[in-house]
């Protein structure tokens, strides 16, 4: 192992292989910035970091330090939606024109909140063409969204919304809650744990900023002879690695992808949902609405992805081990290589940042080491 890897943090002696699993993926040249957190029954066991925010070494990555977490996000949505749910403010079996009337137009009355948020809606991407400036208006992509013919019909499959499942959500809490979902998952997941997971990034807080490199090998997202659902989701626009260094997509509100957080403030708001929905005494959502929020919706192979898939309210359940052995892990992970998820069974959550993006759709040799080594710890 390369001695010079520098690890800041804390781990407990049990979990001292997480903290060598960690550094060896910087010894491999796998890694530039990162940080790894782990809560075992709410408590902090691994909170680590060692890196730089750039290739230049310009500045040292910190706990603290803020990356774009890709559609991670979606994960942190899917827990703002729970809190809705746990309310009796919606219900996953309800038709998601119940709460959005405009959204019943072409053949839509009959989607459930639940296909909704598991990519079974058809609503992908878009026909017309599409900028990722367009990502920043809100109200233009919902009005889209509520106009649009799907495009397969409910009942024929899941396709990853990679984008559009930040407005089709988001717009859910906007309509029942009244605030922007930014502001909701701030206000009511962030703030009452103590921890902070931004989805908008305020100006003042890019002194803390990592911005993303783009991956050594660019992902193949599309292929030559790819359906027109599948251009109008990877390739209208274009997803492009270096999205986050633009300005206005930190400040839009993109609640698929572009929150931005650190490992252990992930790792923390996972804590909740390991632990039947509350940690420290703060509860968030109850244990029933924890197992309607993970029930599967949808398995088999994605349009989109082209991999086996099993999808919950949004949460992307356990599969080929991705978030450990147990059969009820579930959480999400994001373009490059984040992740975050809780283990329910081993009162386990874990959160993961970093700022080498590489072009793995699943199976990032970095994640699937740090897991494998924190399972061989328990």
């Amino acid at each position: 192992m390369d001695d010079t890897i520098a690890v800041n943090g804390t781990t407990q002696d049990a979990f001292a292989a997480v903290k060598d699993a960690f550094a060896q993926n910087f010894a491999e040249g796998l890694e530039v910035g990162a940080s790894l957190s782990v809560t075992l029954k709410g408590e902090p066991v691994v909170d680590i970091w060692a890196g730089d925010i750039d290739t230049e070494k310009s500045r040292p990555w910190q706990r603290d330090t803020l990356v774009n977490v890709w559609s991670t996000t979606k994960g942190v949505t899917a827990m703002a939606i729970a809190i809705l749910v746990d309310r009796g403010l919606l219900n996953y079996r309800d038709p998601v024109s119940q709460y959005w009337p405009d959204f019943a137009q072409l053949g839509k009355s009959d989607v459930t909140v639940g296909q909704l948020l598991s990519h079974q809606a058809g609503l992908c991407g878009f026909r017309e063409k599409t900028t990722v400036e367009d990502y920043y208006n809100w109200s233009r992509m919902c009005r889209r969204l509520a106009a649009m013919k799907p495009f397969w019909p409910l009942g024929e499959g899941s396709g990853y919304h990679a984008v559009t499942f930040g407005y089709l959500a988001g717009e859910l809490i906007r309509r029942i809650d009244g605030r922007t979902p930014g502001t909701f998952i701030r206000e009511e997941l962030a703030e009452p744990l103590g921890t902070e997971f931004w989805v908008g990034l305020p100006e003042d807080l890019e002194e803390r900023l990592s911005l993303v490199i783009k991956p050594p090998q660019p992902a193949q997202l599309v292929s030559d002879n790819a359906p027109d659902y599948v251009i109008a989701t990877m390739a209208n626009p274009p997803i492009d690695p270096e999205f986050p260094h633009d300005r206005g997509w930190r400040a839009a509100e993109i609640p698929a992808a572009n929150g931005h957080g650190t490992a252990n403030g992930l790792a923390r708001l996972y804590s909740a949902f390991a632990n039947g929905g509350s940690v420290d005494g703060i509860k968030i959502v109850g244990r029933d609405t924890i197992k309607r929020a993970t029930a599967e919706q949808c398995n088999g192979v994605d349009r989109n992805l082209g991999l086996e898939a099993s999808w919950a309210a949004g949460f992307s359940r356990n599969g080929r081990g991705m978030y450990g052995p147990n059969a009820d892990s579930f959480g999400h992970s994001g373009f490059g290589g984040s992740m975050a998820f809780a283990d329910p069974s081993a009162k386990l959550s874990v959160g993961y940042t970093m700022n080498q993006m590489h072009s793995n759709l699943q199976g990032d040799p970095r994640t699937l080491r740090l897991v494998e080594a924190i399972y061989n710890c328990l």
